[in-house]
């Protein structure tokens, strides 16, 4: 069971790094439910063309599906990204960002930061593959968190271990997994 007071955590940093793969096992252990990528759904509808308008719209669907998981539990939520990652993702794009994203503030309870140390996986929506810039979105997702001043653990480590290390991260924090 999580933490007293704990209602959502976020999956946060940059592509293919194991986020989608954890989260659904985060959120059953914790008892909650699992929120996945908005963007990765826009993506797959509309294209990775992007301008900045799909990266607001992209931003406002995902936090519409956070509030509704939100409002109807089960808690905690366990978010695949949310618009912070997103405003990264503008960062990465075009070097700035839409003003909406510095007026959102549906923050979650705590963000797991995913570091870019797997394996690149093409899936067809993702753009940024090489280490450079891999390197590169990880350090903006890092500083987006800092500059928001939220709790986060960095997530570290291949297969198995990167699961562990998450449970380890949450338990750090006083957030209690019903492991069996």
């Amino acid at each position: 069971m999580a933490g007293a007071g704990v209602t959502s955590i976020c999956l946060h940093g940059p592509e293919s790094s194991g986020k989608s793969t954890v989260g659904p096992r985060l959120a059953k252990v914790l008892g909650g439910q699992y929120l996945p990528e908005y963007g990765r759904d826009y993506a797959e509808a509309h294209g990775t063309d992007f301008i900045m308008a799909d990266l607001v719209a992209i931003g406002q669907g995902h936090d519409a599906m956070l509030a509704r998981a939100m409002a109807d539990g089960p808690w905690p939520v366990v978010t695949d990204t949310d618009p912070l990652m997103t405003a990264v993702w503008a960062d990465m794009l075009f070097g700035t960002r839409d003003p909406w994203f510095a007026r959102w503030n549906r923050l979650s309870d705590f963000y797991l930061l995913f570091a870019p140390d797997l394996p690149w996986i093409e899936d067809g929506t993702r753009l940024f593959g090489t280490r450079a810039a891999r390197q590169r979105f990880f350090d903006l997702s890092r500083a987006e968190l800092d500059r928001r001043g939220v709790r986060y653990a960095l997530i570290e480590g291949q297969g198995e271990s990167r699961y562990a290390n998450c449970i380890a991260a949450l338990e750090h924090f006083g957030i209690r997994p019903h492991l069996c």
